[in-house]
């Protein structure tokens, strides 16, 4: 492919508030394609988890961005909500002195078809294909007819490539044909079920197992039991197994590289750059040597070789801690509390002790500290340069569709009351910088979240847009409310 060495990649991901499964391949495609040296710059951002996809720009330094969906299809998530939120007006966007290239998703590729027959391979070794159904399953949905296109073009491809089963079918969750009826869809002994799904989180692992007859209730996710489904299972007869999402097959990260190779070759772009230094980089090389040293909860420590150590701020001076060396074990280090409970907001109060950090390079300190606090060196900087937008609650709020498009209903006093709930009792270190309009600040609790509250040696903690929690809550209380205005039944 082309040299990007002048380039950022963003891949994007769904993500999840309540486990680290949604997320998880996303980061080890982004991690596997990073080492590789291709790209400038290698992030992810995701829909429901840090870094949103408004904070994202805030980590790259590349003047030109290559966004790939890390999605199966090209229906409403990536149509919709990806260009509305990262600000697309396209294939091609110039923003801010920037070009960004908005790629096609993962899941419409061709090379999707090889990875589908090795994954099926996989799972049922040695069993004849001539008397084996293939059965691929999505999620279906009605809010866009092309949700079902990828799975349905790739059940065409195997079929018409006659690669030797003797079925090929495609099944969904939500609309027919119902993978809950997999028995009657096919008729051979054998039947590998493949999930057409990024990850293996709550529908490919909790929720099709329970259709497909292999559980009785929905179990614990993923992270939570550390075990995959023993294969083969025996229902109705038959030999069924079944595999994971097929998003998590390791190869993905090259589908993702085929993605960006596409579009620059269907868009004729060159390889011609120039490559400059990174700015975000001089700015923490400048930080740390005027003596910030802290940023949230977590203490920067500059070796007299060059290299740098991090750990909590409570084991400064704790020699007895558990020593980590990649920039990459810092997304391991940040992703549960000391209980072991998920941590969907980073800038919670709650990040882990009793570690420590080593690393020999700024630019990989600058990559653990991004995936401790996503976009926040970034802000930062932008703050400092006078470039930093924030946005307003109202506007966030307005711009939700689907289940959330009713978020914004909710009163002035409600928003002050919930952002005071939200941000301000949960302690979360980040300063908010959004007003609730362009013109009306926030007011009462959520007032004190906009005040600095940030050690004079610390690189602050911002918020430039209210995250996935706030909209959550939104939501609730906009239906509480409308609920509590309905009028009494009689009985």
């Amino acid at each position: 492919m082309n040299s990007h060495q002048h380039a950022a990649l963003i891949i994007v991901g769904h993500g999840s508030t309540v486990n680290p499964d949604s997320s998880a391949p996303t980061h080890l495609h982004a991690d596997a394609i990073r080492q590789r040296g291709l790209f400038r710059e290698v992030v992810c951002c995701f829909w429901k988890e840090e870094p949103n996809m408004r904070e994202v720009y805030e980590m790259v330094d590349s003047d030109v961005i290559y966004i790939v969906p890390n999605f199966i299809s090209e229906g409403y998530f990536c149509q919709q909500v990806l260009p509305r939120e990262l600000r697309l007006d396209g294939p091609v966007t110039h923003r801010d002195g920037k070009t960004i290239y908005y790629c096609d998703p993962v899941g419409i590729h061709p090379n999707m078809t090889r990875l589908i027959l090795q994954r099926a391979d996989e799972v049922a070794p040695g069993v004849p294909r001539e008397r084996t159904s293939l059965v691929i399953v999505g999620h279906g949905t009605s809010l866009n007819e092309n949700s079902t296109k990828a799975i349905q073009d790739q059940v065409a491809l195997i079929r018409g490539g006659h690669y030797g089963f003797a079925e090929v079918v495609d099944t969904y969750m939500e609309e027919a044909p119902f993978v809950a009826d997999w028995a009657k869809l096919t008729n051979s002994p054998d039947v590998v079920i493949v999930p057409f799904f990024i990850a293996d989180g709550l529908h490919s692992f909790q929720d099709i197992p329970v259709l497909l007859g292999m559980r009785e209730e929905i179990g614990a996710a993923l992270s939570e039991s550390g075990v995959f489904h023993h294969n083969p299972h025996q229902l109705q007869g038959r030999l069924l197994y079944y595999s994971g999402a097929i998003g998590t097959e390791p190869h993905m990260a090259d589908v993702i590289l085929d993605q960006v190779n596409d579009f620059d070759a269907k868009h004729k772009i060159g390889s011609q750059f120039a490559v400059r230094g990174s700015l975000l980089s001089e700015a923490l090389a400048a930080w740390l040597a005027s003596g910030r040293d802290s940023i949230g909860e977590i203490a920067i420590t500059t070796n007299g070789d060059g290299t740098f150590s991090l750990c909590h701020i409570a084991d400064r001076g704790n020699d007895g801690l558990q020593v980590h060396h990649a920039a990459h074990d810092a997304l391991f280090i940040a992703r549960n509390d000391a209980s072991g409970a998920f941590r969907p907001l980073h800038s919670a109060p709650t990040l882990n002790r009793g570690w420590r950090l080593d690393l020999a390079t700024l630019d990989e300190l600058r990559l653990a500290l991004d995936f401790f606090y996503p976009a926040a060196l970034g802000m930062a900087h932008a703050l400092e340069q006078e470039k930093l937008a924030a946005v307003p609650l109202r506007d966030l709020l307005g711009r939700q569709t689907g289940m959330y498009r009713f978020a914004n209903n909710i009163t002035d006093e409600q928003a002050h009351a919930m952002i005071g709930k939200c941000c301000a009792n949960t302690k979360c270190l980040r300063r908010i910088l959004w007003p609730l309009t362009a013109s009306q600040p926030m007011a009462n609790e959520a007032a004190s979240k906009t005040q600095p509250t940030h050690a004079p040696n610390a690189i602050p903690l911002l918020c430039i847009e209210a995250c996935t929690h706030v909209v959550s809550a939104a939501r609730k209380v906009a239906r509480e409310s409308f609920e509590a205005a309905q009028p009494k039944s009689a009985d």
